[in-house]
């Protein structure tokens, strides 16, 4: 019973294939040129509808915009392998109808027939058409499998398009995990400055105006009392930098330049600091940049041994270029340590790149390529 359905349903899809394919022609003709990918992605869907209807197969929709050409190709393919299919099926039933039919008219007619020297006729024409019958039910099998496996090559995605469509969707789910991270330090950073910061200022105000009151009270106390005070300074002055570290407030305030100059202004090191960029990127890249500077002058500080540092940050052709570079002992080498390491896992979250030349002796540098619209 299913064959006899998948043949019916076959012979149907064959016979009323030049409509379609036809119709498919005419407005690839007439509009294709001009809507290209509306009149693609119309009548690729009217096949579509029909092999799920028909043969229950449903194919893959590409991406809008993607695979015009092999879905073009297919429209004219189709057409063609419609054609033939409704001439060789409906040819096959026809001659086997008619076949049948001039036997029946032959039977009752067979005294006259063989009067006048049929008698080959009447016998061939019964097996003539049980072949023609034969190849009716056969034939529309095959060119429904024909034609539903060039709509597979041709009209389901390709394995470049699947490829990329998953990569663009990677990077779009990565994009966001990124942009939620740097939103989460943002948060903290305004609750750690809004909050614990506050208490702390408050608390050590107060103990320096207790100090300064209570100058004769017990020395013990007052030793006490000022070691308090020296604490509650150190854990403000910690506090601070663990701020600065999540995200700045002046990086979202003031953009890059000023964000940068607080850093080189901290630094140990002297810094010569260069920043050109007309245009702000994305918040993500800047923080990006701001890690990468303030984690280089970090470890410059702390390992190169340097008396001058430099860092230029520039804007062009849709890329933002940071470079960080010192005149101390060298030897800085990614694979030895976590600085540069997390440095280049946190360029790369964002499709950059970070080389760094660092010789025995010295100088390094540090350069950085970040995609400005990340």
């Amino acid at each position: 019973m299913r064959l006899l359905m998948r043949i019916w349903r076959s012979t149907v899809l064959a016979a009323t294939g030049p409509a379609i394919g036809l119709a498919g022609w005419i407005a690839v003709l007439t509009a294709g040129w001009i809507v290209p990918g509306a009149v693609a992605s119309t009548v690729s869907g009217w096949y579509r509808f029909r092999y799920a209807d028909l043969l229950d197969e449903p194919l893959a929709v590409p991406a809008p915009g993607r695979d015009l050409a092999r879905q073009f190709a297919f429209i004219g393919l189709a057409g063609l392998l419609a054609l033939l299919s409704f001439a060789v099926v409906v040819g096959c039933w026809a001659f086997s109808i008619a076949g049948f039919g001039w036997l029946s008219f032959g039977w009752a007619a067979r005294d006259q027939l063989l009067t006048y020297g049929d008698p080959v006729a009447m016998s061939v024409t019964p097996i003539a058409a049980s072949l023609l019958i034969l190849l009716a039910l056969a034939l529309p099998l095959r060119f429904a499998s024909w034609e539903i496996g060039m709509a597979r090559a041709l009209l389901q995605p390709s394995r470049t398009a699947e490829l990329s469509e998953r990569v663009d969707a990677l990077t779009g789910s990565r994009a966001d995990v990124v942009d939620a991270a740097d939103a989460e330090r943002r948060r903290i950073e305004r609750d750690l400055h809004d909050g614990a910061q506050q208490r702390l200022v408050s608390l050590a105000m107060n103990l320096g105006l207790a100090r300064a009151t209570l100058a004769d009270t017990d020395p013990r106390a007052l030793d006490a009392l000022t070691a308090a005070h020296e604490e509650a300074k150190l854990a403000l002055t910690e506090l601070r930098d663990l701020v600065r570290g999540l995200h700045p407030a002046v990086l979202d305030d003031r953009g890059l330049d000023a964000a940068l100059s607080g850093v080189a202004a901290r630094s140990p090191v002297p810094v010569e600091l260069s920043v050109s960029v007309p245009e702000r990127p994305s918040r993500t890249v800047e923080a990006v940049a701001y890690f990468v500077v303030a984690e280089a002058l970090s470890n410059i500080a702390k390992h190169a041994g340097a008396s001058a540092a430099t860092v230029a940050v520039s804007a062009f052709h849709g890329r933002l270029h940071v470079v960080v570079t010192d005149d101390g002992c060298g030897g800085a080498d990614p694979s030895r340590g976590t600085g540069l390491r997390g440095l280049a896992q946190r360029v790369g979250s964002v499709d950059g790149t970070l080389t760094v030349s660092s010789p025995e002796g010295g100088p390094t540098e540090i350069r950085v390529e970040l995609p400005c619209e990340s």
